[in-house]
């Protein structure tokens, strides 16, 4: 199998596994907030609280992120489509939405479902990407319910899953 199909199917298969989206935010050596939708994001370990999530190495804002010593993860809320979209694109992504530096001077996204303030615990060159292991210092979480990703569309969370865990 050649290397360019063997990346087409790995997306093809990725794509189905359904995932949660989050924008991950920092501030970069002038104090000027970046952010970035990312879905490849996962929890770690509970003692101590660390999560997990990966950045491709042609993203601008890489340094920021993995030189910056901390970011803030927000596991967007299910009704955020245009916000994800937002922070996928090349506009002014903070221009578009409420937001205030926290207390760790971390960019924090009003009306999220949760947001993870994390000091960087180690990074991970792995092939075009780098790793960031997050230890979460701080979490906000408000009554709603998160976003799904999968086949390239996103939203809520279809109600019948609901009823799966009644």
């Amino acid at each position: 199998m050649s290397k360019e199909v063997a990346q087409q199917i790995f997306k093809e298969v990725l794509g189905n596994y359904p995932t949660g989206v989050t924008i991950v935010t920092t501030v970069d050596a002038e104090g000027t907030p970046v952010g970035l939708t990312v879905n490849s994001f996962a929890s770690v370990s509970l003692d101590p609280l660390l999560v997990l999530w990966s950045i491709d190495h042609k993203v601008s804002s890489i340094k920021a992120f993995t030189e910056g010593g901390k970011f803030a993860i927000h596991i967007l809320a299910g009704e955020q489509q245009e916000l994800c979209k937002t922070f996928a694109s090349k506009v002014d992504r903070f221009a578009s939405c409420d937001w205030k530096l926290s207390e760790n001077n971390l960019p924090v996204i009003d009306g999220v479902f949760a947001v993870l303030e994390c000091k960087t615990f180690q990074t991970v060159e792995a092939g075009d990407h780098t790793i960031l292991i997050g230890e979460v210092i701080n979490i906000e979480k408000l009554e709603k319910n998160p976003m799904l990703y999968h086949r390239r569309e996103f939203g809520p969370i279809p109600e019948s899953f609901y009823s799966l865990v009644k």
